[in-house]
């Protein structure tokens, strides 16, 4: 029998793992309420003409397809099957696929609900998405995305709050050193029109947000390979590096990121960790207005969160309304990676318990059970050890499980009803009641 294994680009998460991952996850969920978003959930499967056409063709490329339930080669024609043409099988074998991100389920919900929902809609989503993408450092196959979108609305206040929300965030999880990266899409196809490459849009934006990877002359290259001509790519370049584009397109998405910078400054805080990079291009096609990027500054690791404005995502489900909408995702996985190589988990983001009630030996462990229930009454998270071993083997255990205290009953404790609290950090030990504990502990 084989050992069993995991498919590349997924993993287990032990008890220590989640305890971290519930931690980060529940600090940015803290973030999304307070700037008044609603939680939603939407299925793992979508329908492919759902996925389809939405990400680009690279996008398209690295859904997880689905087969279809039963003889799913059941109605495929023997001509098809001869061909090996993967595409043309595919569409005849799978009709569902595995959701590539939460924005593209967002807008097929709002199409869906539009009459039961209020606009501006504001909705934060925490689910696992799949990309049938090569795995490495960073990079998993299955992943959790953290998103915040408001749809009904094109007020550029979203974006301002897009920032303030990134900057509390990673304020509250400890992250002081990172840099939010803004463009805009009317920026980049201002630089299209005066490249002469309006009509090949696509391709030079997926390009252009590749340069922090390849650089300049691997984005050149690929350019080339896709038939761009070297007068057009030089003006790119030209562009980009003298920062002037001489576009009225670009002058309204300028304009654009200078309202966003002012109403935050009008929040009172402060464009600290923000820049304008006119070399973001963020791959995906249906952003349409500001886009936004953050990288961890000092991580060998890419891009943390992400997201931007898209003007036209509901008209593709057929939405005779244009709902304009702006979103951030946050990547969990690449945060929680970064965070463990910076060392910012708290310790007790760890420990599930406070308290861990040790009996000397079993005549004391009715007692220990109803101290233990005493606690948990008070709202402090506890546990006892429910095996008779000696008292350094409870506290090991406690001490494997970063559980802070430990509260010991003896024959001297249960007698005077003075219980020895131990801090398993300081090694600290004091006697104190159990209104006394309780008290300190909390």
């Amino acid at each position: 029998m084989d050992k069993p294994s995991l498919p590349k680009g997924t993993r287990d998460f032990g008890t220590a793992t989640m305890a971290k991952r519930q931690f980060l996850i529940e600090t940015i969920k803290g973030v999304f309420k307070k700037f008044g978003f609603l939680p939603l959930e939407t299925p793992a499967m979508e329908n492919l003409s759902t996925l389809t056409g939405k990400y680009g063709e690279e996008g398209d490329q690295l859904l997880f397809k689905i087969l279809n339930s039963g003889d799913f080669l059941k109605d495929v024609s023997q001509d098809l099957l001869n061909s090996k043409n993967s595409k043309s099988t595919t569409s005849s074998i799978s009709e569902k696929g595995l959701r590539y991100d939460l924005t593209v389920p967002f807008a097929r919900y709002v199409v869906m609900n539009r009459h039961e929902i209020t606009l501006p809609f504001k909705r934060y989503q925490i689910q696992p998405v799949w990309r049938a993408d090569r795995p490495q450092k960073g990079r998993y196959r299955e992943f959790y995305q953290c998103d915040a979108d408001v749809v009904g609305t094109d007020s550029l206040i979203c974006e301002a709050e897009i920032i303030l929300m990134i900057k509390e965030a990673f304020s509250q999880l400890g992250i002081q050193d990172y840099t939010i990266k803004i463009n805009h899409r009317g920026v980049l196809s201002g630089l299209a029109e005066v490249a002469g490459l309006k009509d090949n849009e696509t391709t030079l934006f997926v390009a252009i947000d590749k340069l922090d990877k390849i650089g300049e002359s691997g984005v050149r290259k690929e350019l080339e390979e896709r038939g761009v001509s070297k007068q057009s790519i030089d003006t790119v370049f030209d562009a980009l590096n003298k920062r002037v584009i001489q576009s009225e397109t670009a002058a309204k998405g300028f304009a654009d990121i200078a309202k966003v910078f002012g109403y935050v400054q009008e929040y009172g805080s402060t464009l600290d960790h923000v820049e304008h990079d006119l070399q973001l291009a963020r791959g995906l096609s249906y952003y349409t207005g500001c886009i936004f990027e953050v990288k961890i500054n000092n991580v060998v690791i890419g891009s943390v969160s992400g997201g931007g404005r898209y003007d036209n995502l509901t008209q593709a489900f057929g939405a005779k309304e244009k709902l304009s909408g702006v979103g951030i995702s946050f990547g969990i996985d690449r945060i929680y990676d970064a965070m463990e190589e910076l060392k910012l988990f708290p310790e007790d983001s760890q420990s599930s318990s406070k308290v861990l009630v040790c009996c000397l030996d079993e005549n004391y462990l009715a007692e220990g059970l109803k101290v233990l229930h005493s606690l948990r009454q008070n709202d402090i998270p506890s546990e006892v050890y429910p095996d008779n071993k000696k008292i350094n083997k409870q506290l090991e255990y406690a001490d494997k499980k970063s559980i802070p205290f430990a509260l010991i009953i003896g024959s001297e404790e249960s007698q005077s009803k003075l219980y020895t609290i131990k801090n398993l950090r300081s090694g600290e030990q004091l006697k104190k009641s159990l209104d006394g504990i309780i008290k300190l502990v909390k």
